[in-house]
């Protein structure tokens, strides 16, 4: 993938996002996203190796479509202005931890992982690893290649107050308050741009690795 054609493309859509538009710029879109695949089936394989879950998975599986939902949307533009895909057992639809590339202009383009919408049993799972045990979280943010992509911590939506049960004296209150636990690592355009595609592929296949011991936590943390 030439991630600057792709941005390119992403910043006209983002200009022009309507049908019509779309569909005279229909053969660039497919083999951008021809091109992105081939990215996503690399990476897919990469960490495949060091977790067996994502063996055998189709990488269309892991790829999301470009085309939004807009039948319950205040936005009606037909097109997302990013390419994206999640690696986890059961691909993108899948509910337990993984790990995320999203490529857009404007400061779109990402890497990151974790539990973003986690379900009640696994939000409920993770705080209480969090209030027994966050040693190792510490630990694993603390390493040099989560302080290299991630060194703003853990990211993710907060609660205003503390959750029930839990004390604001506790010595990971700040933990504590999260809905969701991510971890996030972003590629500024110009960076983008100037990054050959080995040198793209590279560079996100790196941070996609460097989240692999805090998926492995949230795991473990997230199974009860």
């Amino acid at each position: 993938m030439n991630p600057a054609a792709l941005l390119d493309f992403l910043q006209d859509l983002a200009q022009h996002n309507e049908r019509d538009w779309f569909q005279a710029h229909k053969a660039t879109y497919d083999q951008l996203r021809t091109d992105f695949e081939q990215d996503v089936a690399h990476w897919l394989a990469e960490l495949a190796q060091e977790e067996p879950a994502l063996a055998g998975l189709d990488p269309k599986k892991c790829t999301f479509r470009i085309y939004r939902d807009v039948r319950f949307s205040k936005v009606k533009v037909p097109y997302k202005t990013h390419f994206s895909a999640y690696f986890a057992a059961g691909g993108k639809h899948g509910d337990a931890p993984g790990r995320y590339v999203q490529v857009g202009p404007s400061g779109q383009t990402l890497v990151a992982g974790g539990l973003y919408e986690p379900t009640k049993e696994q939000l409920a799972a993770v705080r209480q690893e969090i209030d027994y045990q966050a040693a190792d979280l510490h630990r694993l943010l603390a390493t040099p290649a989560a302080q290299q992509y991630f060194p703003q911590g853990l990211a993710g939506e907060q609660l205003k107050k503390m959750p029930p049960g839990y004390e604001a004296s506790h010595p990971d209150a700040a933990w504590l308050h999260h809905k969701s636990f991510l971890l996030s690592h972003s590629v500024p355009d110009v960076e983008a741009h100037r990054l050959k595609p080995g040198e793209f592929r590279a560079h996100v296949l790196a941070a996609l690795r460097a989240l692999g011991p805090f998926c492995e936590w949230l795991k473990e943390a997230s199974a009860g």
